[in-house]
């Protein structure tokens, strides 16, 4: 499903942010990415979608060439690729339905879009993408007056209003208590399973990692140092991922 080959990111001040990264991930599939701050996982995921253009190394998405893709070409394939942020990056005066109709705009007429006219069959699609996250009642709501994790599920709902065969997650429950984490995460497995959507997120906690990967891939300092399943993260590799320093604290998970 999604192929990267010798993924190499170096920003203009001279940081290496990706050095020489290459992985599969097969259709389905909830792979996590983890790793200290700074370590590349964000900038991997903005690549993929092509927020950012990586130096070197290609990325192949259902057979096609990400990283080569340009104009139309490029439009579409970001159109089956939603993406969930840290801070939701919502807009923060409209209203819980135009942030979530946002995430059509791809597919609408973007004259009437940009007047925020929108044809009723979208709307009755983004209630549903609301119901299933189960804030349908707040869709007329300024998306600001709405809890973190009420805007996390509005940037859920968004990207579900893209069709995406694929949802890039970065750090999705940073900024979340851990209770509020868990239901978000449950919400990303959810469509996950039961849309068959591939899921690339990036995470910082341990017990989130093992309780929702099915594949986990370990950055540090721009190299991958781990990739296998979340139940092979032991002390060792834990070490090697988060550097000595973490290793006392996150010690009881791993007994």
């Amino acid at each position: 499903m999604l192929k990267v080959e010798h993924l190499t990111k170096v920003y203009p001040n001279g940081t290496v942010a990706l050095k020489d990264l290459s992985f599969e991930v097969e259709k389905g599939e909830f792979l996590v990415v983890i790793g200290l701050s700074g370590s590349g996982k964000s900038t991997l995921l903005r690549c993929i979608n092509r927020l950012i253009d990586p130096t070197e190394g290609r990325i192949i998405m259902d057979g096609i060439d990400i990283t080569a893709a340009k104009g139309a070409e490029l439009r579409h394939i970001r159109r089956k690729i939603g993406m969930i942020f840290q801070h939701f990056n919502l807009v923060k005066r409209s209203t819980v339905m135009t942030n979530v109709m946002n995430g059509r705009l791809g597919y609408l007429n973007p004259w009437t879009s940009t007047l925020g006219i929108f044809p009723q069959e979208e709307k009755k699609r983004a209630l549903q993408a609301l119901s299933r996250l189960g804030i349908a009642e707040k869709h007329n709501s300024r998306a600001d007056a709405l809890s973190g994790g009420q805007q996390q599920r509005v940037g859920i709902a968004r990207s579900l209003m893209q069709e995406p065969t694929l949802i890039l997650a970065d750090e999705p429950v940073a900024s979340l208590d851990p209770v509020l984490a868990h239901s978000i995460m449950q919400y990303i497995e959810k469509l996950n399973k039961e849309d068959d959507v591939t899921v690339v997120c990036s995470l910082h906690y341990l017990d989130l990692v093992q309780r929702y990967a099915t594949h986990v891939i370990g950055l540090k300092d721009g190299v991958k140092v781990f990739e296998g399943l979340p139940s092979e993260i032991n002390r060792a590799k834990f070490k090697e991922v988060y550097g000595e320093e973490a290793q006392d604290v996150r010690a009881t998970a791993l007994d």
